[in-house]
């Protein structure tokens, strides 16, 4: 069997079922689009969803696609096993309702006996017990050996997730072995064991699957394929697992020469190398489709493999940063295939770059909270480790569970690991709830599940008033005849003014009018399907089915978003000629009152360069460019030079927006006519969103003109409060604050001699308790600093004795609690101490047996909280 490279192979199933006739797409980005059910792209078929569905028209009914997957729910086994990876490619080809079993059949064979010229006798085949139709496929219209062919049940070969399509598959294997396998038996045993090693999966869509369990034959009949490229290029190049195929193991080599590692001499080493590699793969993908890191959704999925690949280089002996040196070994190895890394590999290893950076400070601060941890269990004689707190050093600080295990079983205890796994289960939780509720297939509501020949056409470019026929009208419940006054709902029509919200455009509100009744249109927004839908509320009389309409766009509102939209097109060409070319749109959002532009750079942007950013868009207003637009095919929209995003799909005709000879992009947007009308553009904020991203808020037109004036009144207010002109405004702040220094000093100063003028007050307090002298006292306005270096000096003063004070400042409460060395040997414990202390005050708190702090909100409570100190002394030294 000849070896075939990994880029070859994609290369080679690409093309195979080109010449099937089938549309050959780019991989989608990795993060869904309108699709709430997904975190992140996870197989072949997932972007396709509206395509299977019948809610989008597809742009062929025949597709193949090397679709970019993340899948983390085995991220704990990744680097232990030979299969296990976050990311990996999936080869697959579909069919909406063309071709079905007869032709993928006989192809997939073809495909994997005659193109990859894998020997007959290494194949086995598998069908859903009941597919008798498959079984005859196989048998009349391929020469495969029947012996080789085992039927298997629903739980291996019968695709289906919840209610909607499903249908039986049949899937390839590959032996490993020697000898053939004869028995059904015997085929399950060994392809436990990894000798047979599934690689291709032929779904055949041919079922709906009803609330009450029926499976009702669909109309459209569909194919849904899927191979996995990496485990396809391992039986391909006769290695063990997808770390050792050429692709990937040109990185692992890379890992390896910057850990000062080698491969294959130490089981637990080679772990951390396998992990480093694969992590670091994911999140290079993540990040040049868009996700930055955070504490939630996707961008805590980036966070948590970038940090556990740190984390392992750490064990691995590497001290400083390293994981951006391996991002252009990736590149290398998958810009091909995906131009977007190239594009995007400056700005992916400075985002890198930073996380490890921030990654190092949090783990050291993490490793200091574990150790205070151990002494707190040690000092009460704990043996485990509450789930809460692993979590939140998990969570928190990046510790992998199998780390803070690793840490606290060499002190000889052990961890909570139920408590982990309920606070992990609450954290997915609301995971699941931030991205809200939807159906596998994308289909819930009436709004998604509009007929996919319905169609709309656009006329909005060139008027903001038509006439159409209501196509259809419904409710949050379902579709409607009708919709009476005071009624919300939905409506589609034939032609529309109303933009659809779409690229970080907000959509059109107006007005629909028929002959029997008025309606607001609230919003506009594409559906699932891409159907232009009208969100309404009826005003006057009743909107009806098939009624004719006259369609009204709120003009001015209309006017004010095209001014922000042809802005922010200026924006971004001004920030790639003042920041430099590695600025990129990263997001945006476009409404009447402003604007919003998130674009790659990894520092803030200076007052200097803001400044020169909005100069250059202010003089290109002024110089009254005219804003064309022309359609053209793709390839000759990026051969002009327009500026397109990579995470998105564009059509083969796409809108070129053109700014004079400024600035030019692929934009589906409204815009103006001539810069001129924009009349003035103002920014109003520069901040950072997440690592390796900026945002700039702006106005233009009116909006632009109030905010001036808002500043000129706050200006001129200022200047009548601190009694001076504009022009010695900020001599006069400064002079203030200098004052405010000195009287800040000298409050400081006096508050240190009233804190030592007290000790000997406090002292006078003094009760003795079981051998242990008590000291208690409550305090005004001291803030914790202070009231510790009190503490201290009348702990030193104490043979053997407890300190406990607390302050009132601003309404609430600060609490310490300080023992001699003594007196802890006496059963003294500060944390346990001022836990009860600081509930009295309606605080909480905790720390060492010889000193513990806390705070509280209910001053009032002091004196009872001094007194329930003594009470817990007692019982702690009995």
């Amino acid at each position: 069997m000849k070896s075939i490279g990994t880029n070859e192979l994609r290369e080679k199933y690409l093309s195979f079922f080109e010449e099937k006739d089938h549309l050959r797409l780019k991989s989608f980005s990795l993060v869904p689009k309108n699709d709430n059910s997904l975190l992140l792209i996870n197989a072949g078929m997932a972007p396709l969803k509206p395509y299977f569905t019948g809610l989008e028209v597809p742009p062929k009914t025949r597709i193949t696609t090397c679709q970019k997957c993340i899948r983390t729910g085995d991220i704990e086994n990744v680097g232990k096993t030979s299969r296990h990876g976050t990311f990996f490619e999936m080869l697959g080809n579909f069919s909406f309702g063309d071709y079905f079993k007869n032709e993928i059949i006989p192809w997939a064979w073809e495909f994997i006996t005659e193109r990859l010229e894998i020997p007959k006798d290494k194949l086995y085949v598998t069908i859903y017990q009941d597919d008798d139709e498959a079984y005859e496929i196989w048998t009349t219209k391929t020469d495969v050996d029947p012996s080789r062919i085992f039927r298997l049940g629903k739980e291996d070969n019968f695709w289906e997730i919840g209610v909607g399509p499903c249908g039986p598959c049949t899937e390839i294997h590959f032996d490993r072995g020697e000898g053939k396998v004869e028995t059904t038996e015997e085929f399950l045993r060994e392809a436990d064991n990894d000798r047979i090693v599934e690689f291709w999966n032929l779904v055949f869509t041919q079922f709906e699957k009803d609330e009450d369990g029926n499976y009702n034959e669909l109309k459209q009949k569909n194919i849904d394929t899927g191979m996995g490229l990496e485990r396809i290029a391992t039986i391909m190049q006769g290695v063990d697992n997808i770390f050792e195929i050429d692709v990937v193991q040109h990185i692992l080599s890379k890992v390896c020469e910057l850990t000062n590692s080698k491969y294959g001499e130490d089981s637990a080493k080679d772990v951390s190398l396998r992990i480093i590699t694969d992590h670091i793969k994911s999140v290079t993908m993540l990040i040049s489709d868009g996700v930055r890191p955070s504490n939630e959704g996707r961008g805590y999925v980036l966070r948590r493999l970038l940090r556990r690949a740190a984390r392992h280089g750490r064990t691995l002996g590497v001290k400083g940063l390293f994981l951006s040196e391996i991002v252009d070994v990736i590149v290398d190895n998958y810009g091909e295939a995906y131009e977007e890394l190239k594009a995007n590999k400056e700005m992916i290893k400075s985002v890198i770059s930073l996380e490890e950076e921030r990654f190092n400070q949090t783990i050291d601060s993490g490793m200091e909270i574990l150790k205070a941890y151990i002494e707190e269990m040690e000092a009460n004689k704990e043996k485990e480790l509450s789930g809460e707190k692993a979590f939140k050093l998990y969570d928190t600080y990046g510790f992998p569970l199998e780390l803070t295990e690793e840490i606290v079983e060499e002190k000889g205890l052990s961890i909570d690991k139920d408590g982990f796994n309920r606070e992990m289960e609450a954290q997915r939780e609301r995971a699941r709830s931030a991205r809200g509720e939807s159906s596998y297939m994308g289909s819930d509501g009436p709004v998604n599940r509009i007929d996919a020949s319905i169609e709309t056409t656009f006329g909005g470019y060139e008027t903001r008033e038509l006439t159409s026929k209501i196509l259809v009208l419904g409710n949050e419940e379902d579709f409607k005849e009708e919709l009476s006054e005071g009624e919300e709902g939905f409506l589609v029509v034939e032609n529309t003014p109303f933009y659809a919200e779409m690229g970080g455009q907000i959509g059109d509100n107006g007005i629909v009018s028929t002959k029997t009744g008025v309606a607001k249109v609230l919003d506009c927004k594409k559906n699932v399907g891409g159907k232009f839908v009208h969100y309404i509320k009826v005003t006057e009389g009743t909107i009806k089915v098939n009624e004719e309409a006259e369609l009204t766009v709120n003009g001015l509102r209309r006017s004010a978003i095209s001014k922000n939209h042809t802005a922010t097109h200026m924006l971004h060409e001004a920030l790639r000629e003042v920041l430099g070319e590695h600025v990129n749109q990263s997001g945006s959002y476009v409404d009447a009152e402003r604007l919003r532009f998130d674009f790659t750079n990894m520092s803030a942007i200076s007052e200097e360069d803001l400044n020169k950013v909005e100069k250059i868009v202010n003089k290109k207003i002024m110089d009254t460019l005219d804003v064309d637009t022309k359609e053209m095919s793709l390839d000759e929209a990026k051969n002009s030079g327009a500026i397109c995003l990579f995470d998105e799909k564009y059509a083969a005709k796409v809108r070129v927006v053109s700014v004079g000879e400024f600035s030019k992009e692929l934009c589906g947007g409204t815009h103006v006519r001539n810069t001129g009308e924009i009349g003035i553009f103002k920014i109003v904020s520069e901040t950072g969103v997440a690592a390796g991203i900026r945002r700039i808020e702006a106005v233009t037109g009116m909006a632009a003109l109030e905010f001036i004036d808002n500043k000129n009144k706050i200006l001129k207010d200022a200047t009548k409060v601190l009694k001076c002109s504009e022009k010695d405004l900020v001599t006069r702040i400064e002079a203030l604050g200098h004052e405010l220094k000195d009287k800040e000093k000298e409050i400081a100063e006096l508050k240190s001699k009233l804190v030592q003028g007290a000790e000997d007050d406090i002292m006078n307090n003094l009760v003795e308790i079981n051998g242990v002298k008590l000291v208690r006292a409550s305090l005004k306005d001291i803030d914790g600093n202070s009231l510790r270096d009190l503490g201290d000096k009348i702990r030193n003063k104490l043979d053997i004795g407890v300190v406990v004070l607390a302050s009132e400042i601003d309404g609430k409460v600060n609490l310490v609690v300080m023992s001699t060395k003594n007196a802890v040997e006496k059963g003294v414990h500060c944390g346990k101490l001022i836990k009860e202390v600081a509930a009295v005050v309606g605080g909480g708190g905790g720390g060492r047996p010889d000193m513990a702090q806390a705070g509280g909100k209910n001053p009032s409570e002091i004196d009872n909280a001094l007194e329930k100190a003594g009470k817990v002394l007692e019982n702690l030294v009995k």
